[in-house]
């Protein structure tokens, strides 16, 4: 991840020199001419991104900037470690010091000499490199995929639908579009259709033609030449503008069909689409690709058809079919084998095509089955040619920036449900995303995951309210090509059960720069490795893991440059003794009730997620001296001191925290107007405790109030926990005023706050609210009478456990209504027939409701999906 790695360490190094750089003062000029010198390689490195793959000087070349970058990461990361340590001693401390920190200084210094002699070195030796490129270019020329012809599976319905697209609707030129992940049957499915019998009669001048990653633009022009004219034309002579316009001539009086296979850029669309001329008769043009996006550039007025992974039964029948050709069957010993060889290829017929393959060839015997199950990625495996690197083509393909985060799905077991929050700000902490212009690392974290779904290298689990990506996953074959690649280019290892003496002896002197310990993390910590170069450590076992009280002291001091600390499933009884000055990303569980003051010294911490089993956790750490702290997560309520300005009478507070976005979840008694000035820019807050303290008012003022002058908040949660007051003592008796909610308010959450159902009155008037969220009791009472212009902007609407009988609502009510959702509503008898006339509404999901309500919700409108469950 030469790429990446490179981009980083120059990101890393300039945020150094223009923060902290009084940290490096005795060897800032070197580390400024390092950086000169990682640019002309970082270049270097972009320009050979197409062609590492296949060229083994510029593999080489390529490996030994990784390892002299990651080399000299290690050497200032160390630097600074030492640097911050020799800055927070007292001055006698210093003194005392002062030889063994100059010492240091001297050492770092020729390191980063001997660094940049390498360095030249190797950019002398990138001529071998472009020399190689240049030497051995071929033909562009690639051969069409292997498409299955007879034993078409799952695809009956979808070719059924695409010929009566290419047959009906409009007589302009239109393109359709299929799109999907490698090895999924785009080609095998517009295939079947191109040879449609109808399709035949439709058109009769018809073109297929594979463009791939690399294309030539009169190859392609020459192929639907000779396929329209079935003519061995001489065109030897011609330039490409003549078979360009000779192509367009003889397509302007005909309709026809041209399927353009495998494009992988809006480029290539761009270049061939000039010969296609419409001329109104209803021509057709399909266009297969991995990527949405070249899809939505073709035609913005139709949607890309999103080809479907196969289901399990149509799986088994394509496996079936390729193991016991001709009509035999599978034997019924091996059937239930079969069925479960089936499921592991998930849904993809290229896997199934693969691992047939191999069972045709093997002895039909129970125990080879058996085997075979036991390793199905393994075996897919073993035939690269005909399934990985059909896959890894999408990895090649991606931008340099795009790379580390799709590597990054490696870190994760298998078919694990990705929270994308958790994921962008890893990647944020990792260093891979970088902020251009006004937009956020996070949103342009967003924009690098949405640009991977749209590729069709990550799939989509479930979706936020917006509509944005709740979680994802990523396909087991892609998954496997992941942690492939990953231990190729040092990304990341994956410990397996109790394996560190394996890991040294494999790998030498161990570069990889991500740990992932899923299970047995007991057993490898308690072998005390030594990982001096590892930068993320990170847990996603399955089940949670009770650390050793003798570990938590020594945990994890044996990473000292950490970045990412994610151990979410180990549980702590108490907080681990972290000093990690280059902590950026932390997540932890456990029996504790106190975040230590120590946490004040990680002062790269960007993100920080604590799960306890208490209800209230008392802040020690002085979190306002963390600058660069964006989000803080904690399951209890957390206590924060209890602070008054320091700054004179109309001076700015000079710990005001400008990055803080999110405060979840805090107690009541910490909405202070101090703590909150010191948060001009949250965006996320949520609050847990006894909301009465919240809500009542002294001297004509409330903590609410508070709340109502952060401008910039979008989403607010209020979770009523009253412990160990009796919930209906601590029940709010009203809401505050609908304009003293935050002005940017979109998303309200609302749980055990036992209010009257009229006091919704309140929430209706909210003007920008969007979604709202009512959890279990937060609204009581049998009946709710909607008010009329209320809920103008509301998307969602989410009702938890509540004893509503009655409710009655008009859809002018919820004028852009698309998603209502009521669980546990036992006592609702029906949902508003008036819901029915909001046109926008699209799902009414139903959990644990009446049967009456339930057929009620049935009768709405015929386009909004019912959902039911139990």
């Amino acid at each position: 991840m030469a790429d990446a790695a490179v981009e980083f360490l120059l990101n890393n190094l300039k945020q150094l020199l223009v923060y902290n750089v009084h940290l490096i003062l005795g060897v800032k000029d070197q580390v400024d001419s390092l950086c000169n010198d990682l640019r002309l390689l970082a270049a270097f490195v972009k320009d050979t991104t197409e062609s590492r793959g296949k060229h083994a000087v510029v593999k080489e070349l390529v490996r030994q900037i990784r390892n002299e970058v990651y080399k000299a990461e290690d050497i200032i990361d160390m630097f600074v470690v030492h640097a911050s340590v020799q800055k927070s001693r007292t001055r006698v401390e210093k003194v005392f010091h002062i030889k063994e920190h100059t010492k240091k200084l001297r050492i770092i210094g020729k390191e980063i000499q001997g660094i940049q002699q390498s360095v030249k070195k190797i950019y002398d030796n990138k001529l071998f490199g472009y020399e190689a490129i240049i030497g051995t270019r071929v033909s562009v020329t690639k051969s069409p995929p292997a498409v299955e012809k007879d034993n078409v599976v799952g695809f009956h319905k979808e070719a059924e639908e695409m010929v009566g697209w290419l047959k009906e609707g409009t007589e302009d030129l239109d393109v359709i579009s299929v799109v999907g992940m490698g090895g999924l049957g785009k080609t095998t499915l517009v295939k079947k259709v191109y040879n449609d019998s109808s399709i035949r009669y439709e058109f009769f001048i018809r073109s297929w033609v594979y463009v791939s990653q690399v294309y030539s633009r009169r190859e392609v022009f020459l192929k639907i030449l000779h396929n329209v004219t079935r003519e061995n034309i001489d065109t030897s002579q011609w330039s490409d503008d003549t078979i360009a316009d000779e192509l367009r001539t003889i397509l302007q009086d005909a309709k026809y069909l041209i399927v353009l296979d495998d494009v992988w850029t809006k480029q290539a669309w761009d270049d061939l689409k000039t010969v296609f001329p419409d001329t109104k008769n209803g021509s057709r043009i399909v266009l297969t690709s991995r990527n949405r996006d070249v899809a939505l550039h073709a035609n913005t007025n139709r949607t890309p058809y999103q080809l479907r992974f196969l289901s399990d039964d149509e799986s088994w029948e394509l496996l079936e079919k390729k193991v016991f050709p001709k009509g035999r069957h599978c034997p019924k010993d091996l059937e239930d084998l079969g069925k479960q060889i089936a499921q592991k290829c998930y849904g993809l017929p290229l896997a199934l095509v693969v691992i047939a393959g191999i069972l045709h060839k093997k002895d039909k015997t129970r125990s080879l089955w058996e085997k075979v199950e036991e390793k199905v990625n393994t075996y897919v495996a073993m035939e690269p040619d005909q399934c990985m690197d059909v896959l890894a083509l999408s990895y090649d393909h991606l931008p340099y920036y795009l790379k580390a985060c799709f590597l990054y799905f490696g870190v994760f077991p298998e078919d694990f449900e990705i929270p994308v929050r958790k994921l962008i700000h890893i990647w944020v902490a990792e260093g891979f995303i970088q902020q251009i212009g006004d937009a956020s690392a996070e949103e342009m974290a967003e924009e690098n995951l949405q640009d991977l779904v749209d590729r069709n290298l990550i799939l989509v689990e479930k979706r936020r309210a917006n509509g944005g990506i709740k979680t994802c996953r990523i396909h087991d074959m892609l998954h496997d090509m992941c942690i492939k690649q990953a231990e190729e280019e040092d990304f990341f290892k994956e410990i397996k059960g109790s394996e560190p003496s394996s890991y040294r002896k494999s790998v030498g002197s161990p570069v990889f720069r991500r740990l992932c310990v899923h299970s047995g993390v007991s057993n490898y910590l308690s072998s005390k490795p030594d990982s001096p170069h590892v930068r993320s450590f990170l847990c996603h076992a399955k089940k949670e893991t009770v650390m050793a009280p003798n570990l938590i002291g020594d945990f994890p001091g044996s990473f000292l440059l950490l970045r990412v600390l994610d151990v979410r499933p180990i549980s702590f009884s108490r907080f681990p003794s972290i000093q990690l000055v280059h902590l950026r990303y932390v997540a932890v569980s456990g029996t504790f009730k106190v975040l230590p003051a120590a946490i004040s010294n990680l002062w790269n911490l960007q993100t920080l997620i604590v799960e306890t089993t208490f209800r209230n956790i008392e802040v020690q750490a002085d979190l306002w001296k963390l600058l660069q702290l964006r989000h803080v997560y904690t399951s209890a309520a957390s206590n924060l001191p209890i602070l008054s300005s320091k700054s004179g009478k109309g001076d700015k507070d000079p710990l005001v925290n400008e990055n803080l976005r999110t405060m979840s979840k805090v107690s009541p008694k910490t909405c202070t107007d101090v703590i909150f000035a010191r948060t001009p820019n949250l965006q996320k807050l949520g609050v847990r405790g006894n909301l009465l303290s919240l809500m009542e008012e002294t001297a004509g003022r409330c903590k609410f109030d508070n709340i109502t002058k952060l401008t910039h908040l979008e989403t607010l949660k209020l979770l009523n926990d009253t412990y160990p007051i009796s919930p209906l003592d601590g029940k709010l008796r009203s809401l505050p005023e609908w304009y003293k909610f935050p002005p940017k308010l979109k998303k309200l959450t609302l749980s055990d706050t036992m209010l009257n159902w009229e006091h919704m009155s309140v929430l209706g008037k909210l003007p920008g609210l969007e979604v709202l969220k009512l959890g279990e009791h937060a609204f009581m009472g049998e009946c709710w009478k909607t008010p009329d212009r209320s809920f103008v902007r509301l998307r969602v609407l989410e009702i938890g456990k509540t004893d509503l009988a009655i409710w009655k609502a008009a859809g002018d009510q919820f004028p852009q209504l698309q998603r209502l959702s009521l669980k546990h509503c036992e006592q609702l008898v029906a949902v508003p027939s008036g819901l029915g006339s909001i046109a926008t509404l699209e799902v009414v999901e139903l959990c644990w409701t009446s049967h009456s309500a339930v057929a009620s919700a049935h009768q709405l409108r015929k386009n909004c999906k019912v959902l039911v469950s139990p």
